[in-house]
């Protein structure tokens, strides 16, 4: 009983909506995509309260990032713009700040801090917060709710990556599986096609993700697209420089594939084919390394520790992932539209398709420890977790990939089963001869497939002989009918091949798995590494607790209440710049519903038990109704001090309520 292979359209579509059902899943709790870079503090902070207006209000980030005129925006409560937009760059060393000036002469009340900018990985970031002057008001300035990078701009920039990874993947595995395994596909039009469509696909994706630059990391407005200036502040970046060059890289590529289905298909002298192969393995090599050089020169791999190492590693990663499943994408196009595929050319797959295994695993280690960097970070972050995902896909394929190659020795083995057992355990030289033997049944059986149409279409003209004189339309239709016969008959004795039935399947199941795969590695692209999630995160713990840092002041809040009337209540007190030596404190008595309390007496003591300093008084001087303020407070050391508040709300009525800060 024979094997027949299951039909393209039945099996093909279920694999097919298999892979959109598990790329579904999977893109469906998709976060938008968070960037390399993180804001790791600001000056003043989120929700501070300082007595007089700053000079400036500055940003510090993880990593570096590009800042343009209107980065950094800062609005009064009534909406204006309350800086004078001149960036200010503060960076120094590896400390990455970035600020903006302020206008003279700000009233008290809330001011809003808006940022957007593009991180070095070529992703969009922004975010928002507020702090006040004087003391904390009302505001009609209304928080963004659009993530950067997202909206209908950034679900189109995220397909155009998807489609972009895919064409690099099918045409430079497809131009390298015709080369290096099968030279006799150069002259199959499904072949041809397929690496067309991949360059197509490549290109197209690439003049897309171009255009559609500006408005992914400004407005997000999908009108932008056509605004030429912000075109030509694109071209002026290092992603749009990447962009470009891509697309001269491609033109290259175009007259590779052209010289590939043309000049190679037609040569028949083995010298001058030996020649040309060589030609173009090096210039298509070179080609391709250039291309995936684009992505490594403006993603993860530019930014972070060893840049110098991680960005050749990415190359060889991207290219080994493109001979393997572009590879694997060619093949499973030949086995179900290809007359014949030579049994040698898929051993010799086999053989590619394993050393690019060796090159994804030993680079895909490399990149796992530069970006995650920590167990923690490989189990607690969305980058790592996103990884743990893809090295179980990973291990999916391979299994699947092993089973192909089961499949690829039994169907270069036409020896019987009994007799199979023996061919496995030969020697190199053996397996050579087999393959050569293989090759030449293959022609063989393409050489009386040829004859059988040579018959047939003999047997059309003595048809037409017979026919009427002079009735080209009725041997057209003959001619027509009898070809179709004998593709059918081909077909049959190709599908009942139980071993290349077999192959089919694997390679298919294997092909829809990839699909999924290459999904999961565009948004890995696209998420901020765990490495720089859990320091940015570190960072954000230190700068929003009570903890002090220097040149950042102490906000923190103490609920009371004195028993009496009107004894609830909420101070809260602001100690700035929040280090040794003189610093200006702020204290805000308010009700429980944030309305202003006035009290007849506010008393402050600091203590530093550790070195048994203290208690320091400070007598504060009211200045209006709930706040009071002193100047000069003097922090003798840094340390771990506990801060007393005393509230009186009558004559009767007090409490006191402490705190302990760290103060740098």
């Amino acid at each position: 009983m024979t094997t027949t292979a299951p039909r393209l359209g039945t099996a093909l579509a279920r694999l097919l909506i298999l892979a959109a059902a598990l790329l579904g899943t999977l893109l469906a709790g998709a976060a938008p995509a968070s960037a390399h870079a993180a804001l790791t503090g600001s000056d003043p902070q989120d929700g501070a309260v300082v007595a007089t207006a700053p000079k400036e209000v500055n940003l510090t980030f993880s990593e570096q990032v590009a800042m343009s005129a209107d980065s950094i925006r800062v609005l009064d409560p009534a909406g204006r713009r309350a800086d004078t937009g001149e960036i200010l760059d503060l960076c120094s060393g590896s400390v990455v700040r970035y600020g903006v000036a302020l206008r003279a002469g700000l009233p008290d009340g809330t001011y809003t801090v808006a940022w957007q900018t593009v991180s070095a990985d070529s992703h969009p970031i922004a975010g928002a917060f507020t702090f006040s002057i004087g003391a904390p008001s009302t505001t009609s300035v209304a928080l963004p709710d659009r993530t950067a990078g997202g909206g209908l701009v950034g679900a189109l920039y995220g397909i155009a990556r998807y489609v972009s990874y895919a064409g690099f993947a099918v045409l430079v595995g497809g131009g390298a599986f015709v080369l290096a395994c099968w030279p006799r596909g150069a002259s199959v039009r499904p072949v041809q096609q397929t690496v067309v469509r991949g360059w197509l696909a490549l290109t197209g994706a690439t003049l897309l993700m171009l255009l559609l630059r500006n408005p992914y990391t400004g407005s997000g407005e999908l009108s932008d697209v056509f605004d030429l200036a912000g075109l030509k502040a694109v071209l002026e970046t290092k992603t749009g420089a990447a962009l470009t060059s891509r697309l001269l890289l491609l033109g290259a590529a175009a007259l590779f594939v052209a010289v590939l289905f043309g000049a190679y298909a037609r040569r028949t002298d083995p010298k001058e084919k030996k020649d040309l192969t060589f030609g173009l393995g090096l210039g298509g090599t070179v080609v391709a390394a250039g291309i995936a050089g684009t992505w490594a020169l403006a993603e993860h791999a530019s930014t972070g520790i060893q840049p110098g190492i991680a960005m050749p590693v990415d190359i060889l990663h991207l290219l080994a992932v493109a001979a393997w499943l572009g590879g694997l994408t060619v093949l499973l196009v030949s086995l179900y539209k290809a007359p014949s595929v030579d049994r040698s050319a898929i051993e010799r797959f086999s053989r590619v398709a394993f050393g690019s295994v060796v090159v994804l695993a030993a680079t895909g280690l490399y990149q796992s420890w530069r970006q995650v960097g920590s167990w923690s970070a490989l189990t607690g972050t969305r980058y790592g977790q996103l990884l743990l995902v893809k090295i179980g896909l990973m291990a999916v394929l391979i299994g699947i990939a092993w089973i192909s190659r089961r499949w690829t020795r039994r169907l270069a083995d036409p020896k019987p089963a009994e007799e199979s057992e023996n061919a496995e355990t030969a020697g190199d030289a053996e397996q050579t001869e087999e393959s050569q033997h293989s090759d030449h049944a293959e022609h063989a059986e393409h050489a009386e497939e040829t004859e059988e149409t040579d018959a047939d279409a003999a047997d059309v003209t003595a048809a037409v002989g017979a026919g009427p004189a002079g009735d080209p339309e009725r041997a057209a239709q003959l001619a027509r009918q009898r070809a179709a016969v004998a593709t059918a008959r081909r077909k049959r004795e190709r599908d009942a091949d139980p071993e290349r039935a077999g192959l089919r399947r694997s390679v298919l199941t294997e092909a829809a798995v990839a699909v999924v795969l290459l999904a999961v590695t565009t948004v890995l692209t696209s998420t901020e590494p765990g490495r720089t999630e859990e320091e940015a995160g570190r960072s954000g713990s230190t700068a929003s607790g009570p903890a002090a840092v220097p040149d950042r002041p102490v906000d923190i809040r103490l609920p009371f209440d004195t028993g009496g009337v009107d004894g609830k209540g909420i101070v809260r007190l602001s100690l700035d710049p929040g280090r040794t030596g003189a610093n200006a404190l702020h204290l805000f008595v308010e009700r429980p519903n944030g309305k202003p309390l006035d009290v007849p007496e506010i008393k402050i003591a600091l203590t530093l038990e550790a070195k048994d300093v203290g208690p320091l008084p400070v007598a504060p001087d009211r200045i209006q109704t709930g706040h009071w303020s002193a100047s000069g407070v003097q922090i003798p050391m840094p340390g771990e001090w506990k801060i007393q508040v005393t509230v009186r709300t009558s004559e009767i009525d007090q409490t006191t309520i402490e705190k302990n800060v760290k103060i740098g």
